[in-house]
């Protein structure tokens, strides 16, 4: 199933980002994470089923590993030289595979222990966001009906509520009645016992991918979203075709750079390497962006925004598995086998 997507024509691939292709067979055994045990395992199937294909379409020695039914151990035991990880949430994208990764002393793609750790958990990301002056919405974090109800006065209506560390809009309720915080407050904790209610932000939403590390990192163009009655919900984000993906974007060329800016910097500020993708909101009456959250484990699907993005910078689906695969490394590399 595709997502409607409008995208403008490219005049060639940016060479900065562009992988050598003809390395694939050199970059050894590639173990592609998938499955696992969060509450987006379907999504991270599907991530890596397309990047297991994109991968051996180039010659990459790629096989699927699920550490659901598979002890990571096994990694070292069976050759692996390199990890794609295509895990979303807990369990994947919080800093637990990377750390044990790192003591098996396999290279793996995306961000390192620390960043990852920091970027799942929203409260952690805007503490450190709003100490480095990056706008955020306002929030608190809540243990209780009673928190949710004070956040409701203190923020205003509407305010949304969701875990503070899962991803696809999982136990995200937006409230704008007092009657409704109960119903919200218990979506999110069956899903993390930390819950986090946020400001809401009328206007645009567009998402920005990062590529790169260090000084290096550089944005991808941005991408508007047009959810059906701005409903992006986990439906509308994988499994329905009623949402407009525009790349370009259609928002003036000074604003869309001022978005890339903060993006980029968001990202560095966490530490973030290899890749990740910022949700901001972009206020309908002041203009101003507000960064939500930052995954460093985007989704690979066919709905999939990254790749949507890439391909506006001439960069295709395998290339881009290829790059990102290439850059796989670890926190302390010198360590490496």
């Amino acid at each position: 199933m595709s997502a409607n997507v409008t995208s403008r024509p490219t005049t060639g691939p940016n060479q900065a980002l562009m992988p050598n292709l003809a390395d694939g067979p050199q970059l050894g055994k590639v173990a592609v994470l998938m499955g696992g045990s969060s509450a987006e395992r379907e999504i991270s199937i599907l991530s890596g089923t397309g990047v297991l294909q994109a991968l051996r379409s180039q010659g990459v020695d790629a096989h699927a590993f699920d550490p659901a039914e598979r002890d990571l151990c096994e990694l070292r035991h069976a050759g692996f030289e390199r990890c794609f990880i295509a895990l979303h949430g807990r369990f994947g994208e919080d800093g637990t595979v990377q750390g044990a990764l790192e003591l098996l002393r396999i290279p793996y793609t995306g961000s390192g222990v620390l960043a990852s750790a920091m970027a799942i958990d929203k409260v952690m990301t805007k503490r450190i966001w709003q100490a480095e002056g990056l706008p955020t919405p306002a929030w608190r974090q809540v243990g209780s009906v009673e928190d949710v109800r004070a956040a409701l006065a203190a923020l205003g209506r509407p305010m949304v509520v969701k875990p503070a560390r899962e991803g696809s809009s999982i136990g995200l309720t937006k409230v704008s009645e007092a009657s409704q915080c109960e119903a919200a407050f218990q979506a999110a904790a069956r899903e993390d016992e930390q819950v986090l209610c946020e400001q809401f932000i009328s206007g645009e939403e567009v998402t920005v991918p990062v590529l790169g590390s260090g000084a290096q990192a550089r944005a991808l163009p941005v991408i508007r979203i047009v959810a059906p009655d701005g409903n992006y919900d986990y439906q509308n984000k994988y499994f329905t075709d009623e949402v407009q993906y525009l790349v370009p974007s259609g928002l003036p060329a000074d604003e869309e750079d001022r978005l890339q800016r903060l993006v980029l910097k968001a990202y560095q500020v966490l530490g973030c390497r290899g890749w990740a993708r910022a949700d901001v909101m972009i206020d309908a009456a002041t203009r101003q962006p507000w960064l939500l959250e930052i995954n460093t484990a985007p989704g690979m699907t066919g709905h999939s925004l990254v790749p949507m993005s890439a391909r506006a910078e001439g960069i295709s689906y395998e290339q881009l598995c290829v790059r990102l695969l290439q850059a796989a490394t670890l926190d302390h590399p010198w360590e490496a086998a």
